[in-house]
């Protein structure tokens, strides 16, 4: 997995149908842990509920749902489609219904459960996350403006810069732009700036 698409912070909103309540609430989740804990809020913050449903995708594959008491495939499975065809992952939804008096049927559950989770995907805004590569520079201070320079042609973002008696910044890059950059520097400096590789991890860029 080169990237994928998750959120960057906690949403949600309702609609009323025939008289219920529903309420989608998301919330961004890296462990099965943190998706039990967010779930768990949300069930004691509406203790009061008539159904608090779930569902969750994370990046290892894990996908896990419930229908908290409707019929069994009316709720938890909508919601994970949702999630899907949205093309999201460590995300956790819950729907919280309050029974208005009209049941639904099951086609009208499923309708409604899907918009649940889709409201509250809506209500989110959408994370890029990509391979990326942090990169260590030490330079004279002559370079220092030179590389500065370039640093905006490329999908990067610096992290660091130290001025002691040599410069040396970490700048973090998008995974593929690492080659071009590191060939371009040795060029530029006569291979007296070599960047060095400190670590790659998945992470975001405002741009994106």
């Amino acid at each position: 997995m080169q990237e994928y698409t998750t959120i960057y912070d906690r949403a949600e909103d309702s609609f009323i149908e025939r008289k219920s309540e529903f309420i989608g609430h998301i919330a961004p989740v890296e462990t099965e842990e943190e998706a039990l804990a967010f779930i768990a809020e949300i069930k004691k913050k509406h203790h009061d509920a008539t159904h608090n449903t779930h569902a969750y995708i994370l990046r290892n594959g894990v996908k896990r749902y419930s229908d908290d008491g409707e019929p069994q495939g009316t709720a938890g499975v909508p919601m994970l489609d949702c999630i899907e065809k949205e093309g999201l992952v460590d995300v956790a939804v819950v729907v919280t219904r309050y029974f208005g008096g009209i049941l639904l049927g099951a086609g009208g559950l499923v309708r409604a459960y899907s918009h649940g989770a889709k409201i509250a995907v809506d209500a989110a805004k959408r994370k890029l996350m990509t391979t990326c590569t942090l990169l260590s520079l030490e330079m004279d201070y002559s370079f220092y403006g030179k590389i500065n320079y370039i640093l905006p042609q490329y999908t990067c973002r610096v992290e660091d810069t130290d001025f002691g008696a040599v410069v040396t910044m970490k700048v973090l890059f998008k995974q593929d732009q690492v080659e071009k950059f590191v060939k371009e520097v040795t060029e530029l400096s006569a291979a007296l700036v070599v960047p060095q590789v400190l670590e790659e991890r998945f992470d975001h860029f405002a741009a994106q």
